[in-house]
């Protein structure tokens, strides 16, 4: 067996969700959770199929997220993953918990638009993701200055009262 990383590629801003789940489907699936949890997401999603064709499967309704969901995709290359690539102004807090219900994901990775380094686990049979690096390491433990700047940020955007 052998590790490597696989870095998530994508512009600064932009938010994705990285998970697995276990059937074709997904794909179909997924778009359909996406456009009923935020009417007027812009979306592109990719899923790895590890059986059959083994093929990246794809859906969305805006070109510049298929096509870094397709990208991302094709280097992972993992069995049964997918990756979510939102849309400028859309995020995973909006989202989130209808991808989770979606009958056939098993399992969210993350949900970020932090650099990502996703670790990934190559065998003579296939490739599998074993976790991710979401972001950097922490530097200290919060103050009370920080505390109030976190929840003024959060009152600021609206996530608050």
């Amino acid at each position: 067996m052998e590790l490597s990383l696989v870095e998530i590629s994508k512009p600064d801003e932009i938010n994705f969700i990285l998970g697995q789940s276990h059937f074709i489907k997904t794909v179909e699936d997924l778009h359909e959770a996406l456009v009923q949890a935020a009417p007027g997401i812009k979306f592109g999603v990719a899923f790895c199929e590890a059986s059959g064709e083994c093929l990246v499967r794809w859906s969305g309704n805006d070109d510049a997220m298929l096509e870094l969901a397709k990208q991302n995709a094709l280097a992972l290359r993992a069995g049964h993953s997918f990756i979510v690539f939102l849309g400028a102004g859309f995020y995973p807090l909006n989202v989130l918990n209808a991808i989770k219900n979606v009958p056939e994901v098993a399992r969210v990775f993350c949900a970020t638009a932090n650099p990502t380094q996703v670790v990934i686990a190559e065998t003579e049979q296939g490739r599998g993701i074993m976790g991710v690096v979401d972001g950097f390491t922490s530097k200290g433990i919060e103050d009370e200055e920080g505390i109030a700047w976190r929840k003024n940020l959060l009152r600021a955007i609206g996530y608050k009262i």
